[in-house]
């Protein structure tokens, strides 16, 4: 039953998912053996077209993640910030330092993790988190402790903000070396000002790699004209559902993306 309702919600052109089919599979407890100890990360933004091309030329040098029997998994992520966006206006105005709280839900698992994000000036993610049960049970499930470790606020200074859900691939090199996650169908709400809006043909590649080795997808991204892009989900998703916030820092990625969509025929 949930892998009907799950493909239900999919709603992915078919050749992608024949093309994610021919990808050997790899487990979740595989991938946790995987450790990236010197991890690289960057982002590129494609549309649907060329996800599929690139699924096609990462035949024979990619495994698939597997959960359930699906290759697709669903997320849904809540945004925490303080009622006047400081962690928003942080990162529209520049600032390298900064953080993002957020509550995580694997939706085909029903597991839900509250996280702090920190970047630091070098361009370096650190990531920690703590299984909660949900949004409304952060305080009994430790979020303040892991809050007062790793972020400059309490649980009580911070509000939901931004919602979205996507679908992910998670794809891993034969080397094993590199870990390469696909978003797609990404759908923004926000809690405050009751928006929605989406960037549903949007794809959202992050190419996560330890140091300089050699990565198979970074020959096919350049053969494709995939190049590297900046993306946070939590901001632009406040500006696609929030008008009359500051933006203008914004305002030109926006606009890249919806002229890469149109030219794909869809938004």
């Amino acid at each position: 039953m949930k892998k009907k309702s799950y493909i239900c919600a999919l709603n992915m052109e078919k050749s992608i998912l024949d093309l994610l089919e021919q990808l050997p599979p790899i487990s979740l407890e595989e991938m946790g053996g995987i450790k990236l100890m010197n991890r690289l990360d960057r982002k590129y933004l494609a549309t649907i077209s060329q996800l599929e091309q690139l699924l096609a030329l990462a035949q024979g040098k990619y495994y698939a993640q597997m959960i359930g029997g699906c290759r697709f998994n669903p997320y849904r992520t809540v945004y925490l910030d303080t009622p006047d966006e400081e962690m928003y206006l942080a990162h529209h105005n520049g600032r390298l330092v900064r953080q993002k709280v957020r509550v995580r839900t694997y939706l085909d698992s029903g597991d839900t993790f509250l996280e702090v994000k920190n970047k630091d000036n070098h361009g370096r993610t650190k990531k920690k988190r703590i299984p909660v049960q949900g949004l409304d049970t952060l305080v009994a499930d430790g979020g303040d402790e892991l809050l007062n470790k790793y972020a400059r606020y309490t649980l009580g200074q911070l509000v939901p903000k931004v919602e979205n859900r996507f679908e992910r691939i998670t794809l891993v090199n034969l080397a094993k070396t590199e870990r390469l996650t696909i978003d797609t169908h990404v759908k923004f709400h926000h809690w405050e000002t009751g928006c929605d809006n989406t960037f549903d043909r949007l794809v959202i590649i992050e190419l996560k790699r330890d140091g300089n080795v050699p990565s198979p997808v970074l020959d096919i991204l350049h053969q494709l004209r995939i190049h590297p892009s900046g993306f946070s989900k939590y901001c632009i998703g406040t500006v696609l559902t929030k008008s009359e916030i500051k933006q203008n820092m914004f305002r030109p990625k926006i606009r890249k993306i919806e002229k890469m969509l149109s030219l794909e025929g869809g938004m």
